[in-house]
């Protein structure tokens, strides 16, 4: 399914870095709350009910633009991976 360019807008609008905070790392805005931190909770078999447990600051649609944002990084971005 894929989401439309306003949609896309909107949820990105929710990621911020700055150089000075978390060192740069992609973030949710208004937190220190990284980007990878999350997509690592889901990875880990957390629900997106027990991530909003864990950070009651975020929201779904932070969560949601979070998988957006890791979709979108690793459309554009090689990652070495070991070798089987």
């Amino acid at each position: 399914m894929k989401l439309g360019a306003k949609v896309r807008h909107e949820l990105l609008s929710r990621i911020s870095a700055h150089p000075d905070v978390l060192r740069g790392r992609p973030r949710l805005k208004g937190t220190r709350i990284a980007v990878h931190m999350v997509l690592e909770a889901l990875a880990s078999q957390m629900s997106i009910e027990e991530v909003l447990l864990q950070w009651p600051e975020l929201t779904r649609q932070d969560i949601q633009a979070a998988l957006l944002y890791g979709a979108r990084a690793t459309n554009y971005e090689w990652i070495a991976l070991h070798e089987e």
